[in-house]
């Protein structure tokens, strides 16, 4: 007994194919939407922040102290790697730190 005594071969491959095709067609166009939202997104995101290798404008009226820094039982290179790694782990730039004093804690 056949279970397709109506659909012919060529009928069923030819179906075949086209549920084929649609879904290929489908998939391209996700890929297609996928990648215009995120070309969209990352110029805004690319607008809001500044250059990597672009200075931080001056704020008027702000003072800006280069001071001076007391070391107390700290040799220079360990306090420039504190202020290193503390500008690095708070995200704001060196230059826009001030440092005061730091201290050997015991």
């Amino acid at each position: 007994m056949r279970f397709f005594e109506h659909a012919d071969a060529g009928e069923t491959l030819m179906n075949a194919l086209i549920v084929m095709g649609i879904t290929f067609a489908v998939l391209i166009a996700l890929f297609l939407l996928v990648k215009a939202l995120t070309f969209i997104l990352g110029l805004s995101a690319r607008k809001k922040q500044p250059q990597e290798n672009e200075a931080p404008a001056p704020v008027q009226g702000e003072a800006f102290s280069a001071g001076t820094l007391i070391l107390k039982d700290v040799d220079e290179a360990t306090a420039a790697m504190i202020m290193a790694i503390v500008a690095d782990e708070s995200g704001i730039p060196l230059e826009r730190l001030v440092f005061r004093s730091i201290k050997l804690v015991k």
